[in-house]
């Protein structure tokens, strides 16, 4: 009952991980390509702290 109430980490971080991916692209076509295997790796890294933090909290349950 009291979960609805708090916040969901995952949420910030979903949007932290589209907006790397979203300059990741624009750097591609840009032809920054340096750019955009570091922003991508960021956002990959993210993925999986997105997926083990999510792991964690169906465990919780």
């Amino acid at each position: 009952m009291f979960n609805l109430f708090k916040s969901n980490p995952s949420k910030k971080m979903r949007k932290e991980r589209d907006l790397l991916l979203k300059n990741a692209m624009l750097a591609q076509r840009r032809g920054d390509i340096r750019t955009y295997s570091m922003l991508s790796a960021d956002a990959d890294q993210l993925s999986r702290e997105i997926d083990e933090l999510e792991q964690h909290r169906e465990q919780q349950r």
